[in-house]
Formats: C-alpha cells, structure tokens, sequence
C-alpha cells in the first residue's frame, strides 16, 4: 500500500519551470510585434478617416452649388454652418473634426474646383 501512494506522488503531472518560461518568452515576442502593428492600423483609418470626410464635404458644396444655393461669401467658398443650414450635410458641427471651409477656383473655361482647407 506504501509503495502504491509513492507511485501516485511520484505521477504528478505540470508544467515545469522552464516550459513556463518559453511560455512566456514566446507570448512576449507576440506583443511586441502586435502592438506597434495595431498601432499603425489605427492611425492609417484615422488618417483615411479624415481624408474620406473632406470629401463627403466637397461633395455636398458641389451638390449646393448645382442646387443654386450660394456661398455668403464667394471668395472664402462655402462654410461648414451653411453646408449644414441648407441641409448638405448631416452632422453634428461641435464633434465634427472638420472646421475648415470649402474653397471654389473657377478654372478659364468655366469648371469648378472645391478644395476643403
């Protein structure tokens, strides 16, 4: 009966020291090459973000220029408060990140270029 409980003892299954250790070692190599990776990601759709919402507000001064509606102020281009107004544009303008406003160049043989600046 002695020698049967030693036996027991002695089948105890884990992991040892060093087996936790690779563990670990391997996780930390998986990290370090994940976090800068997301990182990038973040920044990349933030950038692409921003760009794609300079052109949703192009867009809607193109639609309020064919639609007739004139900009207050032809030399500045259309403001972010009229696109809104008229109805444009659908956003909140205290947590939209654009500000700027929406310059019109007419080119020599009467077409129209917008540019948010």
């Amino acid at each position: 009966m002695l020698t049967r409980m030693k036996k027991m003892l002695k089948k105890e299954k884990g992991f040892t020291l060093v087996e936790l250790l690779a563990v670990i070692a391997i996780l930390a190599i998986i990290v370090a090459i994940a976090v800068p990776t997301i990182g990038n990601v973040i920044d990349n759709s933030k950038a692409e973000a921003t760009t794609a919402n300079q052109e949703l507000v192009e867009n809607a001064a193109r639609l309020a220029d064919v639609s007739g509606v004139g900009p207050a102020d032809s030399e500045a281009g259309y403001t972010m408060k009229e696109l809104v107004d008229a109805g444009f544009l659908d956003v909140d303008l205290e947590d939209f990140e654009l500000k700027g406003n929406v310059k019109i160049t007419t080119s020599d043989d009467g077409g129209k270029t917008f540019k948010y600046e």
